[in-house]
């Protein structure tokens, strides 16, 4: 079934009784469950579940139809089709995470790149061949949010070649994409973006020399927060490619 919206880090767009309203930062407090083309629907109150009558249910008053992804997110089981438990990426204010390893199902069409894995067989990367598509590089890996992967790796297009990352390390600091926290409104993205977009090419080249001038020139004056911009201050003095290569993948 094709994806009808996509949860990004800071706002996503919800669907509710075909309705469309902005929640931030990804979900409104008014829901605390989310379907895999991330439409939120109300949690049922016991009195709801228990007048319904019809169909087994389980402890979210959803059904067996749904997966529990971590955050207090429930999408639907088998989206991506076969996948009884798809993967979930998920976006916390400085930080990227993954419900659970990822499902290699093997090269298909639009998704047919090599991926790279860790030391214990864990799959981490792919690498985009000519004409891949997001949605087939996420039914291939179970991912059911699969334009998160764009902005996990901070792009709006992905290219032939790019090395994505697909796992991200929830003891890692990551840096949003389209603004950083705290942003104001009225907040100036365009310079923000172009900066991290930078720090990522550097990042994927190895050249710290380059982040460091990034970084000093261009974006430490871009954060709201001090603290947020040392997170990367303290990354690039310590040297740590790592962690670095996350924070801007």
């Amino acid at each position: 079934m094709k994806k009808a919206a996509a949860i990004a880090s800071g706002v996503s767009i919800v669907v509710v009784g075909g309705l469309f309203a902005l929640a931030a930062p990804a979900v409104s407090a008014a829901f605390t469950h989310v379907t895999s083309i991330g439409a939120a629907v109300p949690a049922p109150s016991p009195t709801e579940t228990a007048a319904s009558g019809a169909g087994e249910t389980d402890a979210t008053g959803l059904g067996e139809g749904y997966v529990d992804v971590g955050n207090g997110l429930m999408i639907r089981r088998n989206d991506p089709e076969g996948c009884d438990i798809p993967r979930w990426i998920h976006f916390g204010r400085m930080s990227a995470s993954l419900n659970d390893d990822l499902i290699d199902r093997g090269p298909r069409e639009l998704a047919a790149g090599p991926v790279g894995v860790d030391d214990d067989g864990v799959v981490m990367t792919y690498t985009v061949e000519p004409g891949d598509s997001l949605y087939a590089i996420g039914d291939r890996f179970c991912i059911a949010n699969p334009l998160s992967i764009a902005d996990l790796n901070h792009t709006r297009v992905i290219q032939p070649g790019d090395v994505l990352l697909l796992h991200p390390d929830g003891s890692l600091p990551w840096i949003p994409y389209f603004s950083p926290p705290d942003a104001p409104g009225g907040y100036q993205q365009i310079p923000y973006q172009r900066a991290i977009e930078a720090m990522r090419v550097a990042a994927h080249a190895d050249d710290l020399d380059e982040m460091r001038s990034i970084f000093r020139d261009d974006l430490a004056g871009l954060f709201p927060s001090a603290d947020d911009a040392d997170v990367i201050a303290r990354a690039l003095d310590a040297g740590d490619l790592a962690a670095l290569r996350q924070m801007f993948a």
